[in-house]
Protein backbone atom coordinates (compact mmCIF):
# COMPACT_ATOMS: atom_id res chain seq x y z
CA UNK A 1 0.00 0.00 0.00
CA UNK A 2 1.15 3.47 -0.92
CA UNK A 3 2.06 5.94 1.98
CA UNK A 4 2.99 9.22 1.56
CA UNK A 5 3.79 11.49 4.55
CA UNK A 6 2.58 15.48 4.24
CA UNK A 7 5.98 17.99 5.07
CA UNK A 8 5.69 20.97 6.80
CA UNK A 9 4.66 23.94 4.83
CA UNK A 10 3.66 21.25 2.09
CA UNK A 11 0.84 21.81 -0.28
CA UNK A 12 -1.67 18.90 -1.16
CA UNK A 13 -1.73 19.19 -4.22
CA UNK A 14 2.06 18.22 -4.08
CA UNK A 15 1.75 15.30 -1.81
CA UNK A 16 -1.21 13.82 -3.73
CA UNK A 17 0.91 14.04 -7.39
CA UNK A 18 3.55 12.57 -4.95
CA UNK A 19 0.74 9.66 -3.74
CA UNK A 20 -0.38 9.31 -7.38
CA UNK A 21 3.38 8.74 -8.61
CA UNK A 22 3.65 6.26 -5.81
CA UNK A 23 0.32 4.16 -6.26
CA UNK A 24 1.48 4.09 -10.47
CA UNK A 25 5.06 2.99 -9.80
CA UNK A 26 3.74 -0.05 -7.46
CA UNK A 27 1.49 -0.85 -10.14
CA UNK A 28 -1.58 -0.42 -7.91
CA UNK A 29 -4.20 0.68 -10.41
CA UNK A 30 -3.04 -1.89 -13.05
CA UNK A 31 -3.59 -4.85 -10.65
CA UNK A 32 -6.77 -3.92 -9.33
CA UNK A 33 -8.02 -3.14 -13.63
CA UNK A 34 -6.40 -6.87 -14.04
CA UNK A 35 -8.78 -8.24 -11.10
CA UNK A 36 -11.68 -6.53 -11.64
CA UNK A 37 -13.00 -9.01 -13.88
CA UNK A 38 -12.50 -12.70 -13.36
CA UNK A 39 -10.81 -14.59 -16.03
CA UNK A 40 -10.39 -17.97 -16.36
CA UNK A 41 -7.28 -19.81 -17.00
CA UNK A 42 -7.80 -21.14 -20.74
CA UNK A 43 -8.17 -17.62 -21.65
CA UNK A 44 -4.97 -16.26 -19.98
CA UNK A 45 -2.99 -18.37 -21.78
CA UNK A 46 -4.71 -17.66 -24.63
CA UNK A 47 -3.99 -14.26 -24.69
CA UNK A 48 -0.53 -14.88 -23.14
CA UNK A 49 0.28 -17.01 -26.38
CA UNK A 50 -1.19 -14.04 -28.55
CA UNK A 51 0.80 -11.72 -27.15
CA UNK A 52 3.75 -13.72 -27.82
CA UNK A 53 2.88 -14.57 -31.23
CA UNK A 54 2.46 -10.95 -32.00
CA UNK A 55 6.11 -10.12 -30.21
CA UNK A 56 7.64 -12.64 -32.49
CA UNK A 57 6.13 -11.00 -35.43
CA UNK A 58 7.34 -7.60 -34.53
CA UNK A 59 10.92 -8.79 -34.13
CA UNK A 60 11.07 -10.57 -37.05
CA UNK A 61 9.62 -7.75 -39.46
CA UNK A 62 12.24 -5.08 -37.28
CA UNK A 63 15.19 -7.63 -37.73
CA UNK A 64 14.29 -7.94 -41.37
Amino acid sequence: MAHVRIKENESPEVAMRRFKRSVEKEGTMTEVRKRQYYEKPSSLRQQQIKAAIKRRKKREQRDK
